[in-house]
This record gives C-alpha cells, structure tokens and sequence, in this order.
C-alpha cells in the first residue's frame, strides 16, 4: 500500500477531489499555503494500492493545469521602484506528487 501526498493548486482541487473519487481513491483534503506566492493550495492525502498508484497520478496530472501569475515585488520599496518592478509573471499551477511506502493501515 502507498500513501500519496499530492499538493494542488486551489483552483484544481475540486475537480481533483472529484476526478479521484468517482475512480474509487479514498481521500481526505487538506487546506494547506506556502511556496514563493504564498497562495492557498490543497494538499490531498490518498491511500492508494501499489497497483493503482500510476492511475490516481494519472488522474492528478489530467486535472492540475500549469498556469501564469501577475504579481509585483517588493524589492524596491524603501528605495524606489523602477519600471520592471511592477508585474512579474510567475509559473503556477500543476501537481507535486509524493508517494510514501505503508507499512500498517488501521480502520477502526
């Protein structure tokens, strides 16, 4: 059995949640921020058999879009801004996956 840890962006978690639900994976959503932008992510936990491991990335990689950010910076403040400060495109979106050996489940 493997536990995946799958940290998706906001904007795909539903249809990610959803997606791996109909296959059958069972799945508890954490909401979860961090990374350069410090924008809310959700971070799912999946139990998934060794078997099944390939489909339920499958499914994560189809439903978490790459996508672009505008953001400004910082940088200047306190010495003044300059042209290029102002709107950065930053890479968001997609999926980082985890997968982590199980030794022992417990349903109780």
């Amino acid at each position: 059995m493997k536990l995946l840890i799958a940290i998706v962006n906001n904007d795909d978690s539903a249809v990610v949640s959803s997606a791996l639900t109909r296959e059958g994976y069972t799945v508890t959503k954490l909401s979860t921020t961090g990374g350069f932008l410090m924008v809310g992510n959700t971070t799912f936990l999946i139990g998934a058999e060794d078997n099944t491991v390939a489909k339920a990335k499958e499914i994560i990689k189809a439903h978490s879009k790459k996508r672009t950010s505008v953001t400004t910076t910082t940088t200047g403040f306190g010495t003044g801004l300059r042209e290029d400060d102002f709107a950065n495109e930053i890479p968001v979106g997609g999926a980082i996956v985890f997968t982590l050996d199980v030794e022992d489940v417990d349903k109780y």
